[in-house]
């Protein structure tokens, strides 16, 4: 388990993420476009402020009266609730707490001491690590 969580980590700047500000249209279609059920948010500087998933759009159009596909480029992602907590880590965060997340979350967002969004790490780099490791 000596590994630095860093070599896990997939860049900001090539992950797919939406800004608070983003409306359920753009998320709708980013999701579908990428064919992901969940998507890290930020705000507008950067920080990481929750996962949206599809459960979560789904039930703000089930609890939302008159809301349908046509007019969900109305409500601001900042509007619908989320039900699941995504917990991140920080980037000096030890491995252990990178695979306690991980058994229950598909990805752990990573951030920096300001709580700067930078990136993230996938279940399937960790899995494929520990593999690995009981392979040798």
């Amino acid at each position: 388990m000596g590994k630095n969580i860093s070599f896990f980590l997939i860049p900001k700047q090539d992950v797919v993420y939406l800004n608070i500000q983003s409306t359920m249209r753009q998320a709708l279609e980013k999701m579908e476009y990428h064919r992901y059920t969940a998507i890290p948010i930020i705000d507008n500087k950067g920080k990481y402020v929750g996962t949206l998933t599809e459960g979560d759009l789904l039930w703000k159009m089930k609890n939302t009266p008159g809301l349908s596909f046509e007019n969900t480029h109305k409500i601001p992602l900042k509007d619908v609730p989320r039900r699941v907590q995504n917990f991140p880590v920080k980037i000096n965060a030890k491995m252990e707490d990178l695979i306690e997340l991980a058994i229950t979350q598909n990805f752990v967002p990573v951030v920096d001491d300001n709580h700067v969004f930078i990136g993230l790490v996938r279940r399937r780099e960790i899995i494929e690590y520990l593999l690995s490791c009981s392979v040798k």
